[in-house]
This record gives structure tokens, C-alpha cells and sequence, in this order.
């Protein structure tokens, strides 16, 4: 049973405006809170398509999905190779909420939840990649220093690296707990941030064993193209290195106009109600009418 309750549920559904007969992707199914609301949105004419790298939150968010749901353990960069798979040419919205999910955080043996005695592993799809511990296992010292810093905008990431690579010459680290104590254990907690010291660390070792951003700025391209003229794509982030992304690159693509000029974020009640709606971004863009688009958008092959 899901643990997880979607962010920002009523504002996405006010900006997306689904209607009855219309087809949605929630590109990151999780515990299937926005797909129930997308599918009762588009109705049984409509059609929702959920995707997630986790395969056991399709397997099981997915037992207990609307009929108008179809559930598939797929990387949401790979969506226009699904959405041609399926014979879909274009959708009306499509959502990437791009936090972890409660269920993940509540799961002992992923490692995503600083308490885990499990082994710290941290990826989506453990079906693919390696686990973290391994990257710490064997990164260069230098390497990690500069990965906690880029990822996870930590100051002190020379002494967190430092530390671990000290310790991993007697010790691997192969559970979060272990992790995160020893980050605290030279990173003291500052009376002026009450966020855990090993937060950072955690969300660049994240980002980099699922490559996140990679995967964004992949979305961020090719999303667009499978949007109907009038279509809207949006976006829940929950960090600043991908708030960023989906800013400037909704401002830089010539097929979408962006309709969020700040960012949406949650009332008091939600963040009464859910702490996880904290840091919760979401911001919305619309695919232009066909006759308004440049052909000007790079096509750079970077990935």
C-alpha cells in the first residue's frame, strides 16, 4: 500500500486543464497520486500513460491503476520511443514530478532514507547502473570532491570526500546510515540550517548514479515535439540544480511559450499537510500553435 501523496495536486490539475477524451503522461508514476487525477480528469474516452524507472512502483502502483491507465517501467527520457510504440502521435499533458517519492524514502533496503541499515544503493531501477556504494567504492578522491560539490552544491565537499576515501581503506561504506554518520561526524550541523548535514552529499550521489539531469535536459528537448498545439508540460522540482534547467530551457525552446513566470509553489494547508511540498517548484509551459514555431531549436546529439 502507497504511502506517498502527491505535491501540488490541485495546481497541477488547474494548469494542465485536462478534459474528457484527451491523453495524459505522468512521466514519473511513483505512487500513482497524480495519475488517479489525471485519469479521472481525461475520463474512460480519455487516456493516461505512466511511466517510471522504479520497476517496483509500476509493478505495484500499478495492480490498483483506472482502466484508461497504462503503467510501463520505462526511463521518462525514453517517452517518444514509448508513445510510437504505442501508435500515440501526440499527447494534450504531460507531468514530470521529479522528487523522490515517500514509498522510496520508506524502503529500507534502496537507501534513499539516511536511517537505511540496507545497502546504499539509490537508484531508480536497480535493474540498471551501479549502486552507489560501488561509485564510492572506487571514484578518485578528487572526482567525488568535485561530484558532491556540482551535484549537491555542498561547501564542505573536499573534507566529506576526504573523509570517505580515508575510511574506505579500512571499512567500505555500504549502508546510508554509515554514510550519513560519517558525514556528520565532520560536517556539524549549523544552527542557522536545520537541513541534515549529509543531505547534500546524498542528493549529488542521486543525481549521479541515475544521472539525472542528463535525463532531464533529454526530456526537456524532445517533450515539446509530442505536445498537440495547445499541449502543456509540466514540471515539479525539488532542488535548485533542476529548477534551473527546466527555467532556462522553457524559455530557450521556440515550440513552447511559458506560462508560470514564477514558479508555483505550495499554500500553508499543503505544507501543513505534507513537509515533502517544502521545496516543491512546479513550473508550466505550452506548446505554441503550429504556425507560430521556428525551426531554429539545435538539435545538439549531446546524449
Amino acid at each position: 500500500m502507497t504511502v506517498h501523496i502527491p505535491v501540488l495536486a490541485a495546481e497541477i490539475l488547474h494548469e494542465l486543464q485536462l478534459q474528457p477524451g484527451q491523453i495524459a503522461v505522468d512521466g514519473t508514476l511513483g505512487g500513482g497520486g497524480h495519475t488517479r487525477l489525471f485519469a479521472a480528469a481525461v475520463g474512460p474516452t480519455g487516456r493516461v500513460i505512466a511511466l517510471d524507472r522504479d520497476p517496483r512502483a509500476v509493478e505495484e502502483t500499478g495492480r490498483d491503476l483506472p482502466a484508461n491507465v497504462t503503467a510501463i517501467h520505462a526511463n521518462y527520457g525514453e517517452l517518444p520511443e514509448v508513445l510510437s510504440e504505442l501508435g500515440i502521435p501526440a499527447v494534450d499533458g504531460i507531468l514530470l514530478d521529479l522528487g523522490l517519492s515517500s514509498d522510496q524514502l520508506a524502503d529500507d533496503n534502496r537507501g534513499f532514507s539516511f536511517r537505511a541499515e540496507g545497502e546504499l544503493d539509490l537508484r531508480f531501477d536497480p535493474t540498471r547502473g551501479q549502486p552507489a556504494w560501488e561509485l564510492l567504492a572506487r571514484i578518485r578522491e578528487q572526482d567525488l570532491a568535485n561530484l558532491i560539490y556540482e551535484f549537491g552544491e555542498e561547501r564542505k565537499s573536499r573534507v566529506i570526500a576526504r573523509r570517505i576515501c580515508e575510511q574506505r581503506r579500512t571499512r567500505p561504506i555500504k549502508t546510508a546510515q554509515e554514510l550519513a554518520d560519517l558525514i556528520r561526524s565532520c560536517v556539524p550541523r549549523s544552527r542557522k540550517n536545520p537541513i541534515d548535514p549529509a543531505t547534500r552529499t546524498f542528493q549529488a550521489l542521486r543525481i549521479a548514479v541515475n544521472e539525472e539531469l542528463k535525463w532531464l535536459e533529454v526530456a526537456l528537448e524532445h517533450f515539446p515535439e509530442l505536445l498537440r498545439p495547445g499541449g502543456k508540460l509540466a514540471v515539479i522540482s525539488f532542488h535548485s540544480l533542476e529548477d534551473r534547467i527546466v527555467k532556462h530551457r522553457f524559455r530557450e525552446h521556440p515550440m513552447l511559450e511559458v506560462l508560470t513566470k514564477k514558479p508555483i509553489i505550495a499554500g500553508e494547508q499543503e505544507l501543513e499537510d505534507n513537509s515533502r511540498s517544502r521545496s516543491a517548484k512546479l513550473r508550466v509551459a505550452k506548446r505554441r500553435d503550429e504556425n507560430t514555431e521556428t525551426q531554429s531549436w539545435p538539435r545538439s546529439g549531446k546524449f
